[in-house]
């Protein structure tokens, strides 16, 4: 598996949006995203994700470090 990218919590948020998640509410420093017919998130709106945030965000939403780099190239 390729190393994570670091990135912001907004910028997880637009990439998540590709593939139909959608902002649901945003609380403190915390958003909920919810998508049709699969498991909802919580990302940090922080200005860089811990690794093993972002790890565990992805392995819950079913993406790989290589689908992530795609959704963020576009």
């Amino acid at each position: 598996m390729r190393r994570l990218p670091v990135i912001s919590g907004r910028e997880l948020i637009q990439a998540l949006r590709q593939p139909g998640y959608e902002v649901s509410r945003i609380r403190g420093s915390h958003a909920r995203l919810v998508c049709s017919g699969r498991p909802s998130v919580t990302v940090p709106l922080h200005d860089e994700l811990d690794r093993g945030t972002l790890s565990a965000i992805l392995k819950r939403v079913g993406l790989s470090a290589s689908e992530l780099r795609e959704l963020l190239s576009r």
